[in-house]
């Protein structure tokens, strides 16, 4: 439906909510209201996650930190994943990988240096973040292979930014994709900026989702601030997928209202008006506002909603900052089911108390 009927060579995303919180019905995809108040609340804790790990981060906390402040509704794509699907993050995908059942808590440890963060629950499919810019669309695509040789229903989803679609692992991730017709489903949220460089001056398309039809499968550009479209869009790559069609590749039009990470300062490189102007867009105010239109949210609500948040992100800085110290012998046991001779050595040669452990500081209040 969405695939057919956009053309992403025309440069205009697919959109079905409005800023004013209008809804084009013609194009709304299986996303019910009740579902779309879950997404509201789990969007809003987001937010509040992310703010909270940048004041961690401030206090000294954390170490550098990748807000993904703006781009809630993209994130909030990955809870369309089945149990079956594989989710491969970028460094920016911390409220993804929340609504992929990876606690917050963990979340913040990982941030914090502590390798244990990126431990998955058992059951999640979840590759670990990825810092290496691009490379996790190689990871996705070769488990998407492994999935479709194993007959395994389901697909891969790769997460990455505008300045990502530029790397050549993502080019030849998506050419070997082509190729062989694995599932995977590659999401670029196109923030504007690869960190200060913004998107006119490191391609010439006029879409990056363009460049699926390259490689030999459909790409959509969409509205990534309208959670409707991403619904949508993520639905239908997702079963496109799953059902042996191939790879589809979705650009979510969005815009990051953070720094890039904790150590840029994006002051230096766009307006404080150009920022202002963004904001009208945002992804939490737009779907607040059709929801209150529809007589499902209020002030009191809303209040409530921001007093939990607020609790369950305090309660998971807590976790993270009592937690003990990781065990130096760590290093060595979460990557190999069986360790190479060579680590094995390693392993040996580790000093039986290990480092002296960091000083904690006291957790929030």
């Amino acid at each position: 439906m969405y695939f057919d009927r956009c053309d992403p060579l025309k440069g205009e995303p697919l959109s079905i909510l409005a800023p004013d919180g209008s809804l084009r019905e013609d194009l709304r995809p299986n996303f019910p209201d009740d579902r779309a108040v879950e997404f509201y609340e789990r969007m809003t804790v987001m937010r509040l996650a992310d703010r909270m790990a940048m004041t961690m981060q401030r206090e000294g906390n954390l170490g550098t930190y990748a807000p993904f402040y703006g781009q809630e509704a993209c994130q909030a794509s990955a809870a369309f994943l089945q149990p079956g699907d594989w989710l491969a993050p970028s460094y920016r995908e911390t409220g993804a990988l929340f609504l992929r059942g990876v606690p917050l808590a963990n979340l913040y440890r990982y941030w914090m240096g502590d390798e244990r963060g990126m431990l998955m629950p058992e059951g999640l499919r979840n590759l670990p973040i990825a810092v290496v810019v691009g490379a996790q669309a190689l990871h996705a695509v070769g488990v998407a292979w492994a999935m479709k040789l194993k007959g395994e229903a389901g697909a891969a989803a790769v997460y990455f930014g505008d300045g990502a679609s530029s790397q050549g692992d993502v080019h030849e991730a998506m050419n070997f994709a082509g190729v062989f017709k694995t599932p995977t489903v590659f999401i670029c949220q196109n923030n504007q900026f690869a960190i200060s460089l913004p998107r006119r001056r490191q391609t010439a398309a006029a879409t990056i989702a363009q460049r699926a039809a390259g490689y030999g499968f459909p790409g959509l550009l969409i509205d990534g601030n309208d959670i409707f479209a991403v619904a949508g869009a993520m639905q239908e790559a997702l079963a496109e997928a799953r059902a042996g069609l191939g790879p589809r590749f979705i650009e979510m039009l969005t815009y990051r209202l953070g720094p890039h990470t904790t150590a840029d300062d994006p002051r230096k490189y766009r307006s404080d008006e150009e920022l202002a102007e963004q904001k009208r867009f945002d992804p939490l105010a737009r779907l607040r506002v059709y929801l209150e239109n529809r007589g499902l949210w209020s002030r009191e609500r809303q209040d409530r909603l921001e007093a939990a948040g607020r609790a369950e992100v305090e309660a998971a800085a807590r976790a993270a900052l009592e937690a003990p110290p990781p065990d130096p012998a760590d290093i060595f046991s979460y990557v190999y089911r069986r360790p190479p001779p060579y680590l094995e050595r390693q392993r040996k040669e580790l000093p039986a108390e290990g480092p002296p452990a960091a000083a904690r500081v006291a957790a929030p209040a």
